[in-house]
């Protein structure tokens, strides 16, 4: 592939080592298919003339709805008439906002408001092994396949040598701008079984990168643990006033002044540029306030739904609309679990009709709405997907689980995500499943595709250059956006 260099470094983890020899390289072999350097970066100019437009750029904040589990769209959004009964949902069609398209009787509130936002009806991808929930997240979160998992299928736990979560390269290339934490992961970890964090961490890139975590105390079934938010970290103790913690660095500045050796032999690790990020964030108050979800009216907490989910996506809200670049709202129940757990492999009909679906269809509506409501859809991209669908087939068993007549076992190759706001699509589907949801008929996307188009809209190429622990070159995605997915 041609690859047309901008600033110099520019594509590179460390920018202030320029242009490195492989994209010299690059620009050099261009030149067989009759292309000058010139022609190169007039055509880079033209490139840059686009922004904006078909998504580029358009983003400055998204949250990512992650759906841990694998939620069913054969009985949320994607419901088939006229299939065996071991197919069809014992949930009700239901019509929504669009002609022709409907979901189940379990999304009754999302069918008020699809058409604020796109529904993608042909994720799919094959398996690169067992398709555990672990291996499935980590390919999601970060673009990358695992290339080592146990004989259970599980993987080993979170490692410095893994590849980012695409939120800590987001803000690498895309820094927040104002003083407030760039990236956020809410109110649990990714988690399959006594694998915690697989795949949500910053990897290779460092711990400067790492999400801040607000994991509130309680267990997963405790649905008040929200109104619990401790940030302790934020605060400033009471003996210790902004204005002399800010006399306290004008102090550390002036000694610093004196100490040229030691600023150099510490350059690289940039102490001063993260000290001054903590300061900030400290003496601002900005994300101390963002959490205070007792600012939000009754009638606002109640919208959302007064659970774990529908508090973090309000949550979720607040954090952008103060400055968050990054938020990923992680389902409130760990992967392979019962009661809430997306994972149905057993007793589907009651645990989605009276726990499961409610939260999501309450707190992601209200997520989308309130948003597109105070003018923050059209730079927040929300997007709301897991790791894979279910099978189409009940009963049946097709990753090693057990499931009972009601169960679904896991299914990646077709499942359906919902992408809104930031240039995307207003009351649109996206692609088409087969008559029983089995396969994609038509547009498929590739969960390193929809990655793609989430760095696409930030106005980041797929393709920018990282270089790993070992100093090897990998792109953040192997993969193309999906513009097709913008207006």
């Amino acid at each position: 592939m041609i690859v047309i260099p901008g600033q110099p470094g520019k594509d590179l983890c460390d920018r202030h080592l320029g242009v490195n020899r492989r994209a010299l390289l690059r620009v050099g072999g261009s030149g067989m298919l009759g292309l000058t350097l010139g022609s190169m970066l007039k055509m880079k100019a033209a490139s840059a003339s686009t922004d904006g437009e078909g998504g580029w750029g358009k983003a400055k904040s998204v949250i990512l709805v992650y759906l841990q589990g694998g939620p069913s769209h054969l009985d949320l959004w994607d419901p088939k008439e006229g299939v065996p009964d071991n197919v069809r949902s014992v949930f009700a069609p239901i019509d929504t906002r669009l002609p022709g398209v409907q979901f189940t009787e379990l999304l009754p509130r999302l069918a008020t408001v699809n058409d604020k936002f796109t529904t993608i009806r042909s994720m799919s991808y094959t398996p690169n092994g067992l398709f555990n929930h672990t291996a499935a997240i980590y390919q999601m979160m970060t673009g990358y396949t695992t290339d080592k998992v146990s004989p259970s299928g599980q993987l080993e736990p979170p490692s410095p040598k893994d590849f980012p979560n695409f939120g800590s390269n987001i803000i690498r290339l895309k820094p927040a701008k104002e003083p407030m934490l760039p990236f956020v992961m809410l109110p649990r970890p990714l988690q399959e079984s006594n694998v915690v964090g697989k795949g949500g961490t910053a990897g290779f890139l460092g711990k400067a990168f790492d999400p801040y975590t607000l994991y509130p105390d309680g267990d997963d079934m405790d649905m008040y643990k929200m109104d619990r938010i401790k940030v302790d970290d934020l605060q400033l103790r009471p003996e210790v006033f902004a204005s002399r913690l800010d006399r306290r660095a004008k102090l550390r500045d002036a000694l610093t002044s004196v100490t040229p050796a030691i600023d150099q032999a510490v350059a690289d690790y940039k102490l001063g540029e993260y000290y001054e990020q903590a300061l900030s964030l400290v003496i601002s108050g900005r994300a101390r306030d963002a959490f205070d979800l007792s600012a939000e009216s009754a009638g606002t907490r109640e919208r959302y739904g007064r659970n774990t989910f529908g508090q973090s996506c309000l949550l979720a809200r607040r954090l952008v609309e103060a400055g968050t670049r990054v938020v990923e709202v992680v389902w409130p129940k760990v992967a392979n679990s019962d009661n809430h757990s997306w994972d149905v492999h057993v007793g589907l009909n009651e645990r989605m009709k009276n726990q499961s679906a409610p939260m999501l269809d309450s707190g992601l509506s209200a997520l989308i709405s309130d948003l597109d409501e105070r003018g923050l859809l059209s730079e927040t991209l929300v997007v709301a997907v897991g790791e894979f669908g279910r099978s189409p087939q009940k009963g049946v068993s097709t990753s090693g689980n057990g499931n009972s007549a009601d169960g679904r076992d896991h299914w990646p190759y077709c499942y359906t995500a919902v992408i809104a706001g930031a240039g995307v699509k207003a009351g649109n589907v996206h692609g088409k499943s087969d008559k029983t949801g089995s396969a994609p008929l038509e547009d498929p996307v590739h969960p390193g595709e929809l990655l793609a188009t989430i760095y696409h809209a930030f106005g980041i190429d797929p393709e920018t250059i990282v270089y790993n622990h070992l100093n090897q070159p990998r792109e953040l995605v192997k993969a193309q956006a999906c513009t097709k997915l913008f207006a």
